[in-house]
């Protein structure tokens, strides 16, 4: 059974008036006077790299997705990941599982740790991780897998959390797409997995203009990271500078990295946070008007997520089917005529020179991706998209494709 569709009421945002309409673009944030004036408050206030306005980010992280998680705020999803690999121990001659359809950033981190990505194919119908593809890729080096919870549809996670638990591996969710999901009714960041990143890029459900937050349960985890991402020391500088004694000393216990996020950043986020149950309605009615819309034509359309699950709708991606009359890179061509932008998620990661060369991989092991990115593009969809602007990408779509 399916998601419920959304309510209409009161959803469609007001024009933008510095957009021009003659190209509507594939994505664009949804900044208001609000984020305008946090900033403005911020810098005004003298304190503009990690201090109490990032404390204060953390916080209401955390009481969102409640849980009894601990958040740690960091400049990238990229980063956090690399922080998450690196607290649980991954290491040289170690192998991480990861799904070929994401973005490099899922595997590179591996590779920042002298591990090995072990990359497998996805499902067809959701583009997540294939459970049975992991299980065909366990080794006695395997240590962690990583899902990536594709476009904000959240992976079979009961099914991968019962393969970590049979082989003793850690589970990373890469969550940058997937906030707010929820899985049967818990959030993603407070599943069964040893930690979750989100991530706060520009075209992300929710941004920050940079940066990402790492959520887990564990306190030598979290510990960790916090002592990690700045440099390995075991105080924070806000603690230090706004002590009111004497609090000069500090100590680096690990070699580690420059990862931590600014005020000015979490200014933004605050007030993004305080939306985002906002902007997910109006992404869940913006994709089921796609799904209306687009029913007759020959696409395959998203996959949805069961009754008591949501779909953050970070994208929406179509894929051609036979007999479209016309190939991927053409329609992009056309729509972007016709002022339409669009993009593809993803180049698979064993096409990208880098990986395939390192790692010796071939097309013919990943079939399900092969032929979905054949296919793939991903249509506009941001919370400030009028109905109006979607009705010129359906209108586009019926014109080409019927």
């Amino acid at each position: 059974m399916a998601e419920q569709a959304p309510a209409a009421a009161t959803l469609n945002p007001e024009p933008l008036d510095n957009i021009p309409r003659s190209f509507l673009p594939f994505a664009l944030p949804d900044i208001g006077d609000e984020e305008i004036r946090a900033v403005e408050t911020c810098l005004r206030s003298g304190w503009v790299t990690t201090g109490p306005t990032t404390r204060r980010f953390e916080q209401e992280f955390q009481s969102y997705l409640g849980g009894d998680v601990q958040a740690i705020s960091v400049n990238s999803a990229t980063a956090g990941l690399h922080l998450a690999l690196e607290s649980v121990g991954i290491g040289p001659g170690d192998e991480v599982i990861v799904p070929t359809m994401t973005f490099t950033a899922t595997a590179e981190v591996v590779r920042y740790l002298g591990a090995r990505p072990v990359l497998v194919d996805v499902d067809p119908v959701t583009l997540n991780i294939s459970p049975s593809a992991v299980a065909a890729a366990i080794t006695p080096r395997t240590r962690a897998v990583m899902p990536v919870h594709y476009a904000g549809l959240a992976c079979d996670m009961d099914a991968i959390l019962a393969l970590a638990a049979r082989h003793g591996l850690r589970v990373i969710e890469d969550a940058a797409h997937a906030f707010p999901t929820r899985l049967d009714g818990r959030l993603v960041g407070t599943l069964d997995s040893d930690i979750t990143v989100f991530s706060f890029y520009a075209n992300k459900t929710m941004t920050t203009g940079e940066g990402g937050m790492v959520v887990t349960r564990d306190p030598e985890l979290a510990a960790r990271m916090r002592c990690m991402r700045l440099h390995g020391i075991n105080r924070d500088a806000f603690d230090r500078y706004t002590s009111r004694v004497p609090a000069w000393f500090y100590e680096v216990v690990a070699a580690g990295f420059k990862y931590n996020l600014t005020d000015i950043a979490s200014a933004i986020g605050i007030e993004q946070l305080r939306k985002i149950d906002r902007f997910q309605q109006r992404r869940s009615w913006l994709a089921h008007r796609y799904d209306e819309a687009l029913a007759g034509l020959p696409l395959q359309l998203p996959a949805h997520p069961a009754f008591g699950s949501t779909h953050a709708w970070h994208l929406y991606v179509i894929r051609l089917q036979d007999g479209a009359g016309i190939e991927r890179d053409e329609l992009i061509n056309e729509l972007s005529e016709r002022g339409i932008g669009t993009s593809v998620h993803f180049i698979p990661l064993h096409r990208q020179p880098y990986w395939r060369d390192t790692c010796g991989l071939n097309p013919e092991a990943f079939p399900v991706a092969e032929a979905s990115f054949e296919a793939m593009l991903s249509l506009p969809l941001y919370t400030r998209m009028l109905d109006a602007d979607q009705d010129r990408v359906v209108a586009a779509l019926h014109e080409l494709l019927s």
